[in-house]
């Protein structure tokens, strides 16, 4: 397969490259790249079956994501890139700084989680039931968003989401709760580079979606400070699952504090 579709704009170092979620695509970084592409390349992503990106899925894992994204770097030549990685997109950075570490120079988790064990009968269930696949998509997009999102822009993610094809759709949900049982915490563990959590939301015990409260801990949370003890976490309160969207400029200002970090070495 060719490079994943890839969007590059602006210049200065160091790079910052932009991995979607699951069923979305590189346009949720719209913000982002207005924002850093005056002073930073930048690069946007569509990952395998999303977006202008073909991909059957059988071809379509955590792992082959990381590294088709760590294809794209070393194809662009990038000078080591601050790697933003959004919800499924958290996994896929990580195994993009693991497989490409001469071109990394730091990980931000916008917005991650881990799944649960329990979760692949709950998931196989789901899809064996009529109609079942595209009303659980339906209702995970729609408890991402809050009253405070613009309605237009949550419509259109959710609609984004239901034409993302069912058996990547249904491929990729069973194949992040694999990763996440089976490799997330150890592939976190080692990444070299410094690694920032921006978190915005939690799933309850009912596994509803929830806005994080200031100074508020999860479980994924808590996993990361003990894989990274030296993991920075800062919490965006009281928004949805896309505060890159949403909250747009203090995630800007997260991840641009994050990046002159980096650079002040």
């Amino acid at each position: 397969m060719a490079l994943i579709h890839h969007v590059v704009a602006g210049q200065g170092l160091p790079p910052v490259v932009f991995v979607h979620g699951f069923g979305c695509a590189h346009g949720d970084w719209d913000a982002q790249v207005a924002h850093f592409s005056p002073t930073h390349q930048t690069v946007a992503v569509d990952l395998r079956g999303h977006g202008a990106s073909p991909g059957d899925a059988d071809l379509c894992s955590i792992e082959r994501y990381g590294a088709d994204v760590a294809e794209a770097m070393h194809a662009l030549a990038l000078s080591p890139a601050v790697l933003v990685g959004h919800s499924m997109g958290c996994r896929v950075v990580t195994e993009a700084a693991l497989q490409a570490p001469d071109r990394t120079a730091g990980v931000v988790l916008l917005d991650g989680s881990q799944f649960a064990g329990a979760m692949g009968p709950v998931l196989r269930k789901r899809f064996a039931e009529p109609d079942g696949y595209a009303t659980m998509v339906t209702g995970m997009f729609t408890d991402m968003f809050t009253a405070k999102s613009d309605p237009h822009m949550a419509a259109s993610v959710v609609a984004r989401a239901q034409s993302l094809p069912r058996p990547v759709g249904e491929k990729m949900l069973l194949d992040m709760q694999r990763y996440d049982t089976g490799r997330l915490a150890q592939s976190l563990a080692s990444l070299k580079v410094p690694v920032m959590a921006i978190q915005s939301t939690y799933s309850n015990d009912k596994r509803e979606r929830r806005p994080l409260l200031a100074g508020q801990t999860t479980a994924y949370l808590d996993m990361l400070r003990a894989r990274i003890p030296l993991v920075q976490v800062e919490i965006v309160p009281d928004t949805g699952h896309f505060p890159q969207i949403d909250e747009s400029e203090r995630t800007n200002a997260l991840i641009g504090r994050f990046i002159a970090s980096i650079t002040a070495g």
